[in-house]
């Protein structure tokens, strides 16, 4: 049984080499890159991967599609250009890919960072994603953001985690936020929701009780108070650009 890995990618020459290195002994890498004006494209080569370049940016799960049509393995294996796989993790995807038993994917833990520090509250573990899978089994939504896999059959859970260096620092912190409560708001106001002045405050402040009270956070220390701001802001921003949007 064969094993593929795709990619997507977007000017990721800071964290790509790590997130390959991690999986350079699977059968095929594709990577589907949306105009990187850095060397992701050339790094991702020296890998062999192959590379797809795309002039258009349909959004996450869109685009999460195209590198699963170019990929040829039974089983694939899907990771964002800021995660890489452990050495016990790459021993149990490599156990599972050789078992050839019946499941049609599984689920693993993630743990990602913040700013430096790895969360182990604050709603971010254990953080299960759906990522390895069996091609021809499961597909991606088509949602702009927030993508999730569809599978035909049953899932299992593996036992380690993903690696995830979710914000290296606080400006990334808020330029995701901008950018990704932008294509929020255009995801709601697709689906015919409206936001308010109103339903955006209340949204941010449930987000951050749920988040530095509810989830723990503040055991995650000065970290846990900033994710926890930081989640209010991005829905809080999310609400009120689809009211913005829902006004003109």
């Amino acid at each position: 049984m064969s094993l593929s890995v795709i990619v997507i990618t977007k000017d990721e020459e800071a964290a790509i080499r790590r997130c390959l290195e991690s999986v350079s002994w699977a059968d095929e890498i594709v990577v589907v890159d949306s105009g990187s004006v850095d060397r992701t494209v050339e790094i991702c080569r020296e890998f062999g991967a192959k590379v797809q370049v795309t002039a258009d940016w349909p959004g996450f799960g869109v685009q999460k599609n195209r590198a699963l049509q170019a990929a040829d393995g039974e089983w694939v294996l899907s990771l964002d250009a800021d995660e890489w796989l452990s050495p016990a993790l790459q021993a149990e995807i490599r156990a599972v890919v050789a078992a050839q038993g019946d499941c049609a994917a599984y689920c693993i833990p993630r743990l990602s960072s913040y700013c430096g520090r790895f969360m182990r509250h604050s709603g971010w573990w254990p953080d299960p994603v759906v990522r390895l899978f069996r091609r021809g089994r499961a597909r991606f939504s088509d949602d702009l953001v927030h993508e999730r896999l569809i599978v035909q059959g049953t899932t299992e859970a593996l036992s380690h985690p993903i690696l995830h260096e979710s914000f290296v620092d606080f400006e990334e912190v808020l330029d995701k936020i901008n950018r990704y409560s932008s294509a929020g708001a255009q995801a709601m106001t697709a689906k015919g929701r409206k936001g308010s002045l109103v339903s955006a405050v209340a949204h941010g402040l449930w987000t951050f009780l749920r988040t530095y009270v509810l989830s723990a956070g503040f055991l995650d220390g000065r970290e846990g108070f900033m994710l926890a701001v930081s989640n209010a802001e991005g829905v809080y921003y999310r609400y009120v650009k689809a009211w913005l949007i829902g006004r003109q």
